[in-house]
């Protein structure tokens, strides 16, 4: 049974597969812990929900271009966010020990302070906006990336990209199970004496993040980081243009992460090492994956 299914399992596209090896993850976490998770029975049923959604988008991908959209671009990024925001209702219960303690005395033992503390010097309405804003642009270069790749009809290029952004967010999914940390905006509020205040657009965009993210314990690794990274790395490779014009906005995205206090410097730093061990790891997989492809 267990050699049927990992022989199915190679046999789909990689972005197809580590959906489905994480959505089988999570449902065994949720059964494994259900008597210490309130809303387990939820749980299941939205990773089994997704789960039979993704294998029925496989059979019937072929049937015509909306459904091609739909397995390209919609449900990939529907089944990141559903589950990054059911994450709320899962860690903290399967792993109740946040690791913040930790993360704070690493970044006091390099700075000899607090990262967003000594940024209150350079805190200004324009910045928080400008930062604001950059840190929001991680919810868009994903899917504009996917989208410019498509229409310059670069399928190979974006089904490798696919896989690796999938497999960078659930990689830092399992870092928030694993290691929770709520993050400085929580944990050492009270040391904070600049108010992160806009113009215009800062609280709107704070709101709605708060909002959409809630409190999921989300800050070890930095995701954020991690997946602009990515997407740098594959835009380097596949598309120089989108490269030079997203450069910037990644770095005040990386920058923004401290800034705006999402994020300890350690988070940042846990970022890199992610997306180095995306790329690795993801490659060779991607790999290995085309040559068994094109010999069988």
């Amino acid at each position: 049974m267990m050699g049927r299914l990992i022989r199915i399992l190679l046999g789909l596209r990689p972005a197809d597969a580590i959906t489905i090896i994480f959505l089988i993850f999570l449902i065994a976490l949720s059964l494994l812990f259900n008597k210490y998770i309130p809303k387990a029975p939820y749980l299941i049923t939205l990773y089994i929900t997704l789960l039979s959604s993704q294998i029925a988008i496989i059979k019937i991908k072929e049937t015509g271009k909306a459904f091609r959209f739909i397995h390209d671009l919609f449900f990939p990024a529907l089944c990141v966010l559903v589950v990054f925001d059911s994450l709320e209702w899962l860690v903290h219960h399967v792993n109740p020990e946040d690791i913040d303690p930790i993360l704070i005395k690493i970044d006091y033992m390099i700075f000899n302070n607090h990262p967003t503390v000594m940024l209150e010097r350079i805190v200004t309405p324009f910045l928080t906006d400008l930062f604001q804003i950059a840190y929001s642009t991680y919810y868009f270069i994903p899917i504009s990336f996917g989208v410019l790749l498509l229409q310059n009809k670069q399928r190979e290029d974006f089904e490798r990209s696919l896989f690796l952004i999938l497999f960078c967010f659930y990689l830092s999914y399992l870092g928030y199970i694993l290691m929770p940390a709520l993050g400085p905006r929580f944990t050492i509020d009270h040391l904070h004496n600049a108010e992160l205040k806009g113009f215009l657009v800062a609280e709107p965009i704070q709101k709605c993040l708060n909002y959409l993210e809630g409190i999921k314990r989300e800050a070890f690794p930095s995701g954020h980081s991690a997946v602009a990274l990515v997407i740098l790395y594959l835009a380097y490779r596949f598309r120089k243009g989108f490269f030079w014009i997203s450069l910037p906005i990644v770095l005040a995205l990386i920058f923004s992460t401290v800034y705006c206090r999402y994020h300890y410097v350690v988070d940042v730093i846990a970022g890199f090492g992610l997306t180095i061990s995306t790329i690795i790891l993801g490659e060779w997989y991607y790999e290995w994956w085309s040559r068994r492809r094109l010999s069988s």
